[in-house]
C-alpha cells in the first residue's frame, strides 16, 4: 500500500501485515457500536501508520547494511551495562 491512498478498513487490515492482528482489528471494528466505529478506526489507523513507518525504517537499515554503510539512526551502546547486569546475575547464582 502506498501513503497516498486514503485509509480504509481494507488498507488498515493489509498494513497490519499479520493475519492475526488484522483479524483482531476486523473483529473490533465489526463489533463496535456505531458511535464508536470512528474511534476504533482511528486507533487502528494509528497502529497501521506506525507499522508502515517502522517497516520503511527497517528497509532503509537493510539497504544501508547491504551497501556496507552505517545503519541510519542514533544507537546507544549498552554492552557494558548488559555485561555488568549479567555478572550481577551470575554472582547471585541465577545463571
Amino acid at each position: 500500500m502506498t501513503a497516498h491512498q486514503p485509509w480504509s478498513i481494507e488498507r488498515i487490515a493489509a498494513a497490519l501485515g499479520n493475519p492475526t492482528l488484522a483479524q483482531r482489528f476486523l473483529g473490533e471494528i465489526n463489533k463496535a457500536p456505531a458511535y464508536r466505529v470512528m474511534e476504533v478506526f482511528a486507533k487502528w489507523q494509528g497502529v497501521a501508520e506506525r507499522l508502515e513507518e517502522t517497516a520503511a525504517r527497517v528497509e532503509e537499515a537493510r539497504a544501508a547494511e547491504a551497501a556496507g554503510l552505517p545503519i541510519p539512526g542514533e544507537w546507544v551502546d549498552v554492552t557494558e551495562e548488559v555485561q555488568a547486569e549479567a555478572a550481577r546475575i551470575r554472582a547471585r547464582g541465577a545463571a
